[in-house]
Formats: structure tokens, C-alpha cells, sequence
């Protein structure tokens, strides 16, 4: 015999689901169908005709103007200094120091070539704010010509206004501390070099 709850507890059961074929809902097909004309829209109108040589296949050599051997400061700070320093030159505050206005950059060449060629670790105070992290050295990144060019972009851009150098002075930077292959520490070597 069965209890009268068991019964009542059996009717208020729901059946088990079925498989069922349920059409996609035709806000999801209208949605799906805009998107895939917008993307032919975008392909056929797009120009293709730029060289896939163009992407981040370039190396420093690219960047000369002419066979004079100047080189484009520009595009080396867009390839090596930009996503710390930012394309206006001002950095991120509290993590990377600015380029433009930055005593460093505009003061004595022989300290800027020295930070270039052999990156800083440590805190350094620029503009009266301390930062405290890593620049890369560029010994042996970039020749004497590139670096040269590169100064010359920092230090004439991003308003500021300092004489420009040339390849020669790069070379004699980088052999009188051809010995050196630690980065420089901070304001604590570089204060000496002011």
C-alpha cells in the first residue's frame, strides 16, 4: 500500500527534459549576420597594398635616412624608448621619469650618453620627483651613429633645447668606460658626472 504523501510527492515532480531541436533566436542570427557584412565591408575596403616588410620585422639599420649615415632618432625612440617614456616624452609618473624637460636629457651630454650606453638601476630624482627601477643599456644594442641620432631626438624634441651631438662623441663615451658592465646607480653615480 502505498502512503497518500509518496503519491503527492510523485505529482509534484516534472518530467525529464527532453532533447528537443531549439532554433537560435533570431536577435542572436540578426547580431551574428551584421558582424560577418561588417567584416566584408572591412576587408574589401581596406588598403593592402602596404608591404608586410613594414611591421616589427624592422632592425635599427632601417631607420638610416640616406647613405650619409644619419640616422632617424625618431623612429629609434619609437622602437626602443617610447612604451616606457610615452610618445609626448612625459613618462609615467611614479614609475618611468620623463624625457622632456628632464635634466638629465638636457644637461651635459657626456651623462646622457653614459645613461644610453649603459642603462641605470636604482633611484634617480628628475624634475624633484624619485622614480626607482631599470633603464636598458644600449652598448650593444645600437652603434655609435644610432645612439648619437637617438640623443639628438631627446635632445631636441619634447621642448627641449640642447645642442646636438655626433657620432664621434659616442665613440669617445663609449671607449672611456669600455670597462664598465654594470649599469650606473642611480644618483648616486650619476650626481658625480654633473
Amino acid at each position: 500500500m502505498t502512503d497518500k504523501n509518496e503519491i503527492q510527492a510523485q505529482l509534484r515532480e516534472k518530467s525529464d527534459p527532453q532533447e528537443q531541436g531549439m532554433p537560435v533566436p533570431m536577435v542572436v542570427l540578426l547580431v551574428i549576420g551584421a558582424l560577418f557584412m561588417w567584416g566584408m565591408y572591412y576587408i574589401f575596403s581596406s588598403d593592402l597594398r602596404n608591404s608586410a616588410d613594414m611591421g616589427d620585422n624592422r632592425v635599427a639599420v632601417d631607420f638610416k635616412i640616406d647613405e650619409s649615415g644619419i640616422v632617424d632618432g625618431g623612429q629609434l625612440y619609437t622602437a626602443h624608448c617610447v612604451a616606457c617614456h610615452q610618445a609626448t616624452g612625459t613618462g609615467v609618473p611614479g614609475v618611468f621619469p620623463p624625457i622632456a624637460g628632464s635634466e638629465w636629457v638636457v644637461g651635459k651630454p657626456e651623462i646622457l650618453a653614459q645613461i644610453m650606453l649603459h642603462g641605470i638601476t636604482g633611484e634617480i630624482t628628475v624634475m624633484g620627483n624619485t622614480y626607482n627601477g631599470a633603464m636598458p643599456h644600449f652598448d650593444d644594442k645600437l652603434n655609435d651613429a644610432e645612439i648619437a641620432g637617438l640623443m639628438n631626438h631627446l635632445r631636441t624634441n619634447f621642448d627641449n633645447e640642447a645642442e646636438t651631438v655626433d657620432a664621434a662623441f659616442v665613440q669617445a663615451q663609449r671607449e672611456e668606460t669600455a670597462d664598465r658592465t654594470t649599469p650606473w646607480n642611480g644618483d648616486a653615480d650619476l650626481e658625480a658626472m654633473k
